[in-house]
């Protein structure tokens, strides 16, 4: 719900393109690149790791 909210909000920002099936940071909201083995913030450095499955 509350990751709901904020695409909404940054779907308002002027400037901001949204892509359907962006992952979001959880630690600052910013979205995160995608690599081939994880998707990483530019902001804040926070890392996710992709699982072996996907």
């Amino acid at each position: 719900m509350a990751e709901d909210k904020k695409e909404e909000k940054k779907k308002k920002q002027p400037g901001f393109r949204y892509v359907p099936g962006t992952k979001f940071c959880s630690k600052c909201g910013a979205k995160m690149a995608t690599h081939k083995d994880r998707y990483s913030c530019g902001r804040c450095a926070y890392t996710e790791w992709k699982s072996k499955g996907q």
